[in-house]
């Protein structure tokens, strides 16, 4: 690449994270629904035909934002699984719960990207295949907990109601075909739990109900870790 080359991608990618860190200001102040291009473009000083060249359609942006909120989350979630293995690698319910504990941090202080991601669709958008591999990135941290933990014996499998076991060989099929049934259904049922947690928290369904947050959330993100079949390490 010649200098000249490696200017202009240089300027192009302060430009990329300009357009974005604008949009995010958006995001906060009218939310996802009332993105504008021509906004974000007034607000930098670039005309519109400019800021095409960088994203050539609302949605094209909104993906890049969503993108970009999935990868954050995911990472906060990786890099809290590490951390807590260095300790204690066969602890997979500590493991568990501070994963949980790492989404939960990184949505409080990012309350308009998360309601990006988990929040209202936003109406005439529809998120494309790009963004299916970040979304799942908080997921495979959980998945690959419970994975370790069966196959370290570190877990006692949870009940399946016979009713629930033609879902949960489905969902163990098309998802985790490693793992029993039972164990792909609770691991199901913890992620939405999970999210459902943060999701009240963040959109005040907790307001005048739950006061110490974070130690109500620890404890039942401690709970859904032991509902998966978890067990605490020595």
């Amino acid at each position: 690449m010649t200098p000249v080359q490696g200017a202009r991608a240089r300027a192009r990618v302060e430009i990329t994270a300009a357009i974005k860190d604008e949009a995010r200001t958006q995001l906060a102040a009218e939310g996802a629904a009332k993105l504008s291009l021509r906004a974000v473009a007034r607000e930098l000083g670039m005309v519109s035909s400019a800021l095409y060249r960088y994203f050539p359609s609302r949605d094209d942006l909104l993906t890049a934002l969503i993108v970009d909120a999935y990868d954050a989350v995911g990472a906060a979630a990786e890099q809290a699984d590490a951390a807590a293995a260095a300790k204690a690698p066969d602890d997979h319910l500590a493991r568990w719960t501070a994963v949980c504990r790492a989404v939960r941090v990184w949505a409080v202080a990012h309350p308009h990207e998360y309601a990006l991601i988990y929040g209202s669709p936003v109406p005439g958008y529809t998120a494309p295949q790009d963004t299916v591999g970040p979304a799942s990135r908080v997921g495979l941290v959980l998945v690959s907990l419970a994975r370790a933990a069966y196959q370290g014996r570190g877990i006692a499998l949870p009940p399946l109601a016979p009713a629930l076991r033609p879902e949960a060989e489905r969902l163990a099929a098309d998802l985790t075909p490693d793992l029993p049934p039972a164990l792909a259904a609770a691991l199901v049922a913890a992620w939405a739990q999970l999210f459902g947690l943060v999701s009240f928290e963040l959109f005040g369904q907790f307001h005048r109900v739950v006061e110490d947050r974070d130690a109500f959330f620890t404890a039942s993100a401690e709970r859904l870790g032991r509902e998966v079949g978890l067990l605490p390490g020595a």
